[in-house]
C-alpha cells in the first residue's frame, strides 16, 4: 500500500462542513451503499454543540436512511447472542452488518435525545427532533409500539435540567389525544415515581460531600416533581364511550390493540370487516383508568413541593377523583393534608367533603378541624370563595347536634368584630342560614337576664342549662372543642352590633336579614357564593353603580367658623385663638382658673347630663 499523499492527508473536520455539503454526503448516503462511510460522519453533526441548520439537516437524512431498513435491523439483546458456527459466511456478514448498522442507530436514537433536552436547541429543532423520535416509536419495534424508546423520552424530558413545559405542551398538541400515548405516558409516570420515591435530600446527604452538592440534590428532585406534575396534569383521560370509531391510535398493529383491550375475540381478529373494530370501549376504558390511579397514586407519595402541594389539592376533587378506580384510595393523603391546618387544610377540605359525600368516607374529626379551621387569616386567602360555600353545605345537615352549630354560629359571629366588611357580608349570611336550619338554637338570638338564685333554682329542678349573668359571655373563643366552647350558655350579642356597621352596605344586609327570622314562612336562605368571593373592591363597584332617593346635604345659611358649635357640647366653652396664646403666656393664672370652683361645678354639672 502506497503511503498517503500530502493531499489525501488533509481531511476536512466537522466545523468545515457546509450544509450545502452535509446536504450532498446524505444524497449519496441515500444513493449507494457503498457510501456508507458517510453514515458516521452525519451522526457527528447530530449534537447539541452543533448549530442547528447542521443538526437538522443530518438529521433528515439519517431519518430517511434508517426508517426503511429498521424491520431487518436486529434488536439490541439479540446482537451478543450469535453465534459463527449457525450462519454462513454471507449471513454472517450481513449480519454483522445489520448489527453494525443497529449500533448506529441506537447511537442517533441517544444523540437525537440530548438534543430534545438540551438547553442550547431551539424550539423548531426540538419539535423536529421530538417529531423524529415519535416517528421512530411507531415503526422502530416491528410496527408496534416502542415503549421501551417512549419512556426513554418521556424520563429524558421529565429529568432535565430547564424547563420541560416546551416539550410537553408538544406531546400534548400533537401526541396525547392517541390512546395508545397516553396509555404508556401513565406507565411512564409510575415506574418514574416509584424510582423517585424515598429519594429524598435527607436520604442523598450521605452521599454529598460538601453543602452546595446537597442543595444541588435537592433542586434536581423539585425540578423532576415539577415536570412530572406539569406532564401527568396535561394528560387527558379518556372518557368512557360505546363506540370505538373515535379512538384514535399512534400505532395500529393488532398487539397494540390486544394490550389495551386485553382480551380479542379469535373470530374478530380473522374477519377483517371488524379489525379496525375489534377493541372493548369497556376494557379500554377500564385499563386507562387502572394506568391512572397507578400513576397519581405513585406521584401523591412523593416530597411534593409546597407551591405544587397546593396545586394538587386545588384540581383533585374534579381532574382526580372522577376519574380514579377507587377515589377512597386518597384517604390518607387527604386526611394528612386536611392535618396540616392553615391553606393546605382549606384547598384539602374539598375532596376530603367529595370523599365523605359521595364515596362514604368516615372521619370523625372532619368538624372539629373545619371549626379550627375559622381565623381571622381565612377571609384574606386565595381559596376563600369555595371554602364558605363548602363551609355552608357542611352545616346544612338536620342531624347535627344543637351545640356544634351554635359553637359555629358564636365563633363566626366572634370574627365578625375583626374581619373586614366583605367577611362581614359572609359571616352574617352564613349565621342566617344556620338560625334558619336549625331553630333549637334560636335561644341565642334574644337571652334576657336573670338572677343568679333563679339561675341555680332552675338548673337544679329542671336540669336546664343556666342563663349567664348580665355582661358575662361564657363562650370560650380559645377552646379547640366546639363541645366544651359553652356556646349555648351565651348569645349573638356580635351580631346586633352589625346592625351599626361603618359600612353602609354591611348594616343594610343585617338589617333585611333581621327581618327574615322574624317572618320565616315567606323567607329563604341566603346564597353565601354570592358574597364569599367579596372584597374592598366589589362592595366600592356596588355602592357607586347603586341607586340612591335621598342624598344627605350640608347647608350652612353663613359661612362657619368653627368645626363645632357651642350647642353640639354642652357644658363646654370654645376659646379664640387670642385667649389661648393668653393662657399659654399665664399658665399659673389659667391653672388656677381651672381650680375655681366654678368651674368644677360647671364640669360637674357637664358630666351629670352626659
Amino acid at each position: 500500500m502506497e503511503p498517503p499523499t500530502k493531499k489525501n492527508k488533509k481531511k476536512k473536520t466537522s466545523k468545515q462542513y457546509g450544509v450545502a455539503e452535509l446536504k450532498t454526503l446524505g444524497e449519496k448516503l441515500l444513493s449507494s451503499a457503498s457510501n456508507i462511510n458517510n453514515l458516521p460522519l452525519l451522526l457527528t453533526f447530530v449534537s447539541p454543540s452543533s448549530p442547528p441548520q447542521h443538526v437538522l439537516e443530518s438529521l433528515l437524512s439519517l431519518h430517511s436512511f434508517f426508517l426503511p431498513l429498521l424491520p431487518q435491523l436486529p434488536s439490541s439483546s439479540a446482537t451478543a447472542n450469535v453465534s459463527s458456527s449457525d450462519n454462513a459466511d454471507a449471513d454472517q456478514s450481513k449480519f454483522i452488518y445489520l448489527t453494525w448498522l443497529r449500533s448506529k442507530f441506537d447511537e442517533f436514537l441517544k444523540s437525537l435525545i440530548d438534543v430534545l433536552v438540551s438547553d442550547q436547541s431551539d424550539e423548531t429543532l426540538k419539535e423536529a427532533v421530538l417529531d423524529t423520535l415519535m416517528e421512530f416509536v411507531k415503526v422502530a419495534n416491528g410496527g408496534t409500539f416502542h415503549s421501551s424508546l417512549y419512556h426513554r423520552i418521556i424520563s429524558s424530558i421529565i429529568h432535565s435540567t430547564g424547563s420541560a413545559e416546551f416539550l410537553i405542551d408538544l406531546l400534548t398538541s400533537k401526541y396525547f389525544k392517541y390512546i395508545d400515548v397516553s396509555y404508556f405516558t401513565f406507565i411512564s409516570l409510575e415506574k418514574l415515581a416509584r424510582n423517585l420515591e424515598g429519594k429524598d435530600v435527607s436520604d442523598d446527604k450521605t452521599a454529598s460531600v460538601d453543602g452546595s452538592d446537597e442543595s444541588q440534590l435537592s433542586s434536581n428532585i423539585e425540578g423532576v416533581i415539577h415536570n412530572m406534575h406539569y406532564t401527568i396534569s396535561h394528560v387527558p383521560f379518556l372518557e368512557k364511550s360505546d363506540d370505538t370509531s373515535g379512538f384514535e391510535m399512534w400505532s395500529v398493529s393488532e398487539s397494540d390493540h390486544k394490550v389495551l383491550s386485553g382480551d380479542l375475540d379469535d373470530k374478530q381478529l380473522k374477519s377483517k370487516k371488524h379489525k379496525s373494530n375489534v377493541l372493548s370501549a369497556a376494557r379500554i376504558a377500564k385499563k386507562m383508568k387502572l394506568k391512572f390511579t397507578k400513576a397519581w397514586i405513585a406521584y401523591l407519595r412523593l416530597p411534593l413541593p409546597l407551591d405544587v402541594y397546593k396545586e394538587v389539592l386545588v384540581n383533585l376533587h374534579q381532574t382526580v377523583i372522577p376519574h380514579l378506580s377507587n377515589p377512597i384510595m386518597l384517604c390518607d393523603f387527604l386526611t394528612r393534608s386536611y392535618d396540616v391546618g392553615g391553606v393546605v387544610s382549606v384547598m384539602a377540605l374539598s375532596s376530603l367533603f367529595v370523599l365523605m359525600t359521595q364515596y362514604g368516607l368516615e372521619y370523625p374529626n372532619f368538624y372539629v378541624k373545619l371549626y379550627a379551621l375559622l381565623v381571622p387569616s381565612i377571609f384574606m386567602a386565595k381559596h376563600r370563595a369555595r371554602f364558605f360555600q363548602l363551609l355552608d353545605t357542611c352545616l346544612k345537615s338536620q342531624l347535627l347536634p344543637a351545640y356544634l352549630t351554635a359553637s359555629f354560629a358564636k365563633k363566626l359571629g366572634r370574627l365578625l368584630l375583626s374581619v373586614p366588611p366583605s367577611g362581614a357580608l359572609v359571616i352574617t349570611a352564613l349565621v342566617h342560614n344556620i338560625l334558619r336550619r336549625h331553630p333549637s338554637i334560636n335561644c341565642l338570638v334574644h337571652r334576657e337576664d336573670v338572677d343568679e338564685e333563679s339561675d341555680q333554682r332552675i338548673d337544679e329542678v329542671t336540669g336546664a342549662i343556666p342563663h349567664q349573668k348580665s355582661g358575662i359571655d361564657h363562650f370560650n373563643i380559645e377552646e379547640t372543642d366546639p363541645m366544651k366552647s359553652d356556646a349555648m350558655r351565651s348569645s349573638l350579642w356580635e351580631i346586633d352590633t352589625v346592625r351599626n356597621h361603618y359600612c353602609p352596605p354591611v348594616s343594610r344586609f343585617a338589617l333585611s336579614l333581621g327581618t327574615d327570622l322574624t317572618v320565616r314562612a315567606k323567607t329563604t336562605e341566603v346564597n353565601v357564593g354570592d358574597f364569599s368571593a367579596g372584597s374592598y373592591a366589589t362592595i366600592l363597584g356596588a355602592e357607586i353603580t347603586r341607586r340612591v332617593k335621598q342624598v344627605p346635604l350640608a347647608f350652612y345659611k353663613t359661612t362657619p367658623s368653627s368645626l363645632f358649635s357651642e350647642n353640639d357640647f354642652t357644658g363646654w366653652a370654645f376659646q379664640s385663638e387670642e385667649t389661648s396664646q393668653m393662657i399659654d403666656n399665664n399658665n399659673e393664672n389659667a391653672a388656677k382658673d381651672l381650680l375655681d370652683p366654678e368651674h368644677c361645678s360647671a364640669k360637674r354639672q357637664r358630666i351629670e347630663c352626659q
